[in-house]
């Protein structure tokens, strides 16, 4: 099996202050970083090509935090990085990663996911999802050996169904492509619209294998001619393939909102207030490009395991998946609120920015949306819609 294997060992030991502080025991902590290749979908455009590194360089920069706030207190971290190819068997590697730590932060889609959850040798560990956005991985699906520093896609589409209210746009219709990753984010779109007290009045699936490259400006119009008069158009174009054409394209001229548009997202290089441009100005110099929002959700996962240790002092399982799910824990994640994990899913709490590719536009929870406990849990499924019954 052909691997990629990177180690990032920082051997850092704190000494003694001048005013004779003595320094504190080491206490180590491995991470294992698992990309598992996933075969990716042809678009029609190669404008923005995924990077390589996407979420491997945002986990490195949680790293490198880590090590700045460790070398103070006599703690060091270790990275492990694997990669598994398509066409191999993502077991093998797993089980190798997680007889050297039980700390795993997984780049992988769902079904992906659930398998290396599932082995038997996954049953004391803890491992981050990065990537995977699906909703019945925080109900039915839920494991309780896996985190979610992604934001679901529930989360994003109640963020951009909160906006929907505000600006009072409730005639909508919507725009499905055929890839797995559209039809959930169509799913959730439509359970936030139902949430919030809208619907959709009409809608219409891509089907379309022209070049839109050079027909977008006769078949859109077409397409879209029938859905009449409306307040905004949703496109559900998760892999980004025909959204971008849609734009400036419609018969009605109106807002386009979802996957392409006004987006919901994450993390976007847009949002700079909270010292979110810090960590973009830092994120660049070492990596050469933007954070995205995958990069963020590996930053957040590293680093989530970083701020555990640093509070409790130790690097045992039970004790930091304790603490983090406790209500004791924070993760300052330059959105303005802290970041905590939900109890009864392990979703990690956090606010979604609503942007175009030039600004900020919004950043939901929106004001007004209130909830009795904490105001982002009106941001994906909250405890009483969650069928999760694996962290009880």
């Amino acid at each position: 099996m052909t691997q990629i294997r990177s180690k990032i060992l920082a051997t850092l030991f704190a000494t003694a202050f001048s005013f004779g502080t003595v320094a504190q025991a080491e206490t180590a902590l491995t991470i294992g970083y698992l990309q598992i290749e996933r075969e990716r979908p042809p678009t029609l455009s190669n404008l923005d090509p995924i990077p390589e590194d996407n979420g491997l360089a945002g986990a490195q920069t949680g790293l490198e935090d880590n090590l700045t706030t460790g070398k103070f207190l006599g703690q060091t971290y270790e990275m492990i990085t694997e990669v598994v190819y398509l066409g191999e068997d993502p077991a093998q590697t797993a089980k190798a990663l997680l007889e050297q730590t039980p700390y795993l932060v997984l780049d992988a889609d769902a079904e992906a996911l659930l398998a290396v959850a599932d082995l038997p040798e996954a049953q004391e560990a803890l491992i981050f999802n990065t990537a995977a956005g699906e909703l019945d991985l925080r109900s039915a699906a839920c494991r309780a050996n896996v985190l979610h520093t992604a934001a679901s896609d529930a989360m994003r589409t109640d963020a951009l169904a909160q906006v929907l209210v505000k600006k009072r746009w409730s005639d909508l219709v919507m725009i499905t492509g055929t890839h797995a990753a559209d039809v959930s984010y169509a799913e959730a779109m439509r359970r936030s619209l139902t949430k919030f007290g809208l619907k959709l009045s009409a809608e219409k699936n891509w089907v379309f294998d022209a070049d839109m490259r050079r027909n977008a400006a006769q078949e859109v119009p077409l397409f879209t001619q029938d859905f009449g008069d409306y307040d905004a158009l949703i496109v559900a174009d998760e892999v980004h393939d025909f959204g971008r054409y849609i734009l400036y394209n419609t018969w009605e001229a109106r807002p386009v909102v979802g996957s392409e548009g006004l987006t919901a997202v994450n993390w976007s290089p847009v949002i700079e207030q909270w010292g979110a441009a810090q960590l973009h100005s830092r994120f660049e110099d070492t990596h050469g490009r933007e954070m995205t929002a995958q990069d963020y959700a590996a930053w957040a996962a590293v680093r989530t395991l970083g701020e555990a240790m640093t509070r409790t002092g130790a690097a045992d399982l039970p004790t930091l998946r304790d603490y983090i799910l406790s209500d004791k824990f924070e993760l300052a994640g330059f959105k303005g609120r802290p970041l905590t994990f939900r109890d009864w899913n392990g979703q990690l709490r956090q606010p979604i920015a609503i942007a175009h590719p030039r600004a900020l536009v919004a950043q939901a929870p929106l004001e007004g949306f209130l909830h009795q406990f904490n105001e982002l849990d009106s941001l994906g499924l909250d405890r009483p819609e969650s069928t999760c019954e694996a962290f009880k």
